[in-house]
């Protein structure tokens, strides 16, 4: 019996097919856009696409969370310490340890999150 799939629309675009990262999301005036690929019980794989200027407030993960950037610039805030981050660069934030985003300018990542 073939499985039911339920991953979002991006996924489908994705399976067994190149797509360009940069081109799965785009930015909006004065927002942060998120779209999620992958949302499984083991993790999720989220694309979002930061407006200049915006900002996810500090919080923590119980899970570590893989930051991958695709476009632009931003500063991380991860354990009181800033990390400046820019298009190819890669960061891992650690489990339980108080992160932020502060998008420089117009900025999209990949965020991958492990729950296992």
């Amino acid at each position: 019996m073939a499985q039911k799939r339920t991953e979002s629309s991006v996924l489908e675009a994705c399976v067994a097919q190149p797509r360009n990262l940069d081109k799965l999301i785009d930015y909006a005036p004065d927002s942060i856009v998120s779209k999620t690929i992958v949302d499984k019980p083991v993790g999720t794989i989220t694309l979002f696409a930061f407006e200049a200027g915006q900002k996810l407030s500090e919080h923590t993960a119980p899970y570590e969370a893989v930051v991958q950037v695709i476009d632009g610039r931003a500063t991380l805030m991860i354990g009181g310490q800033a990390v400046t981050v820019s298009a190819g660069d890669i960061v891992i934030m650690p489990n339980n340890v108080p992160h932020a985003v502060t998008a420089d300018e117009r900025f999209k990542m990949l965020l991958t999150m492990i729950r296992a």
